[in-house]
């Protein structure tokens, strides 16, 4: 058993070492282990850093590449270009020299011509002198054909304004017409009433009305109203007849009781606060707001006779004439504006004739009909108006109402011609100066290109004409003037300086040429880009108004300058140096258009065969020296000219200028807004003017 037990235990022992050797290499081994992770982590880390690195090698050479290609495609596109300039380069040296050899070979005939040369410029004298004398006659014939054109436009346009008044006249006769045929019998039999009307007359030299001049008018019965008589046959006795009286008497007393009074206090109110600056209300004028209110409270509109219209427009007048700036004008054009839309749209349009029986007698029936209707006529009054399409109450307007709408349609005629009148006054000097480049040699045009300020300083004319244009529209904006009467003045405006600047462009030689043509047309693009500013509302169709003298410039720009042979290689470099090349790039790299119907279509539709005709007559080439236009156009400019002689009898080149007024008060009244009576539009107004306290208390 020792034994055994002592084997057992050197077994153990053995086992025991083993198991130590064991732990010892286990432990070896997850050192090993560990240290393989870690080896393998610092590869992992080693192995994504040399991935980003060559991802980024990738990414640079990828760019790198790309601008390699587009460096290779900007050498093509150079090598390109330079083969097409050596191209030009060689046909200029090739022109070059056939040019000089032609040169030399004229020159060495120059002996032989000197003889003829001299006797040419002998004659040349002579037609010289010759073509003056015609060219002056020609101008005394085109000043008195234009005279002629004015005077004409001017009948014309008076015959317009007659016919037109004449139809206004001729519907508010069928109006009065119908009215009086419904009068009753005592109002046939009364004695002739008389009413001092203003009315506001035109001078037939400037279509406007006269400053202040007052005719005055007396209202007569109409010879055709028609007699309460009864016919044959059924006269009425003498009781019916009394009846008859008393009731016509019943009716005036009613009619006395329901009409109410003008206070002289109130009127007198009125007409001292008219002249004065009253402002707006939102977008109303509270001038407006006040009159129409006032004469709606007194029933003004449905009296036979009243003078209140009278004095009104007269006070209207002389506020207008005490002050004549533009902001004055303005705002009288929008008072007088929307006080007329007013009266248009609370006047009833439609009216039917009352038949009149043939016998009038007075009962109980009658009289509650006839309370009934005068109550009717006060509704309004209480609040239980008969109220229109555009929330207004509907009037029945007599003639005086009638006749004070037409005075007020004169007066914004009048007020909007001297606001026109104003802004000629201030451009008309301006387009003296804008016509003609004020640089008079190519050296000055050297050297004002090269900086914007000397630019800015040549087109000075244009933008002081651009700041005129600017200040009226802020000025009729400010003072709420319609949009149709903005944008009607400024299409006149435009038409003007269209006018005024072609008439002088084919009136002066020195103004058409294409360096000028090229100063217009920078001037006509600061026009352009004031009228895109104003919006359509206001400016609209105006740049179309300037389609002459755009399409004048652009004929002497685009088309001469490329019909024009240029003479030799020397001429030609110069004006590379006197143009600005983008300019001269510009006009060389336009399609070549040679035949006239191609430049009638793309350049100048709106002028004639005569007018293309003066500017090729009258043209100067101020760049090259040369005015040698191509032989093709030449022909077919003058084949048309004479076919378009054979078939016009009358025409003129010049322009004529439109003074007519251009609008009418169904223009304004479609296009203006709907004016919403408030309450309190005319609070303010009342609180600091006790004296109008009425208002109110017909309001409440």
């Amino acid at each position: 058993m020792k034994k055994e037990l002592a084997e057992a235990g050197e077994k153990n022992g053995e086992l025991l070492m083993k198991i130590e050797d064991t732990n010892e290499k286990i432990e070896h081994l997850q050192n090993t282990i560990i240290k393989l992770e870690e080896d393998i982590a610092a590869k992992d880390v080693s192995l994504e850093a040399a991935r980003q690195e060559n991802d980024s090698i990738r990414k640079s050479l990828t760019e790198a590449q790309e601008r390699n290609e587009e460096l290779l495609r900007k050498i093509s596109d150079n090598e390109y270009r330079i083969h097409l300039l050596q191209d030009t380069v060689q046909k200029i040296q090739v022109d070059a020299i056939s040019r000089l050899s032609s040169f030399v070979m004229e020159k060495q005939d120059s002996d032989v011509a000197k003889r003829a040369l001299t006797e040419a410029q002998e004659r040349n004298e002579d037609l010289l002198k010759r073509n003056e004398d015609l060219l002056n006659r020609n101008n005394d014939l085109v000043k008195k054909i234009e005279e002629s054109g004015k005077v004409i436009t001017h009948l014309q346009e008076s015959l317009q304004r007659i016919e037109g008044k004449a139809a206004n006249l001729e519907a508010d006769n069928h109006v009065l017409r119908q009215q009086a045929a419904a009068t009753p019998p005592s109002t046939a039999k009364s004695p002739p009433s008389r009413s001092k009307i203003t009315r506001i007359h035109r001078s037939p030299e400037n279509g406007h009305v006269l400053n202040g001049e007052l005719r005055q008018a007396e209202m007569r019965p109409s010879a055709g109203m028609p007699e309460a008589t009864p016919p044959i046959g059924n006269a009425p006795n003498s009781s019916n007849q009394k009846d008859f009286e008393h009731g016509e008497k019943l009716q005036r007393v009613l009619n006395q009781k329901h009409q109410p009074q003008q206070p002289q206090d109130d009127q007198q109110w009125l007409l001292t606060c008219i002249p004065q600056y009253l402002g707006f209300s939102g977008s109303k004028p509270v001038a407006t707001l006040l009159i129409y209110q006032c004469l709606l409270h007194w029933r003004s509109f449905e009296a036979m006779k009243t003078g209140v219209f009278d004095r009104i427009l007269h006070a209207i007048n002389s506020a207008i004439e005490a002050e004549h700036d533009v902001r004055t004008l303005a705002y009288w054009l929008s008072n007088l504006s929307a006080l007329t839309v007013l009266l248009q749209r609370s006047f009833k349009t439609t009216r039917t004739a009352l038949s009149t029986p043939q016998r009038r007698r007075f009962s109980s029936e009658r009289t509650f009909h006839t309370s009934q209707t005068s109550n009717a006529g006060l509704a309004y009054l209480g609040g239980q108006s008969v109220v229109g399409a555009t929330g207004l109450p509907q009037v029945e307007a007599k003639y005086p109402a009638l006749l004070f709408k037409q005075q007020l349609v004169d007066l914004i005629e009048k007020v909007y011609g001297m606001i026109s009148d104003s802004v000629k006054k201030e451009l008309n000097p301006l387009l003296e100066l804008c016509i003609q480049d004020p640089r008079t040699s190519h050296s000055n045009l050297a050297k004002s290109n090269t900086n914007g300020l000397g630019q800015q300083n040549q087109l000075a004319h244009w933008l002081n004409i651009v700041k005129v244009l600017a200040n009226y529209l802020d000025v009729l904006k400010a003072n709420h003037v319609p949009s149709i009467l903005v944008h009607k003045l400024f299409v006149q405006i435009f038409s003007l300086i269209d006018v005024q600047l072609f008439n002088r462009l084919l009136l002066r030689r020195e103004c058409c040429s294409f360096s000028n043509g090229e100063y217009v047309k920078a001037g006509l693009a600061e026009l352009k880009h004031w009228s895109d500013n104003a919006t359509r509302e206001f400016a609209g169709s105006a740049w179309e108004a300037l389609k002459h003298i755009r399409q004048a410039v652009d004929f002497l720009v685009r088309v001469l300058f490329n019909l024009l042979n240029i003479s030799s290689p020397i001429v030609f470099y110069s004006q590379i140096h006197f143009i600005p090349i983008f300019h001269f790039c510009q006009v060389i790299s336009l399609k070549p258009m040679r035949t006239l119907r191609e430049i009638r279509a793309d350049v100048c539709q709106a002028l004639s065969i005569q007018q293309l005709e003066r500017i090729v007559g009258m043209y100067l080439d101020d760049v090259n020296g040369s005015n040698t236009i191509s032989a093709e156009f030449a022909s077919s400019l003058k084949a048309a000219a004479r076919e378009e002689a054979n078939t016009v009898t009358t025409f003129s080149i010049l322009l004529d200028d439109d003074s007519s007024i251009p609008f009418s008060l169904d223009d304004i009244t479609k296009t203006m807004p709907i004016i919403e009576m408030a309450d309190d539009d005319l609070l303010r107004f009342v609180r600091e003017n006790p004296g109008f306290a009425f208002l109110l208390q017909r309001g409440e």
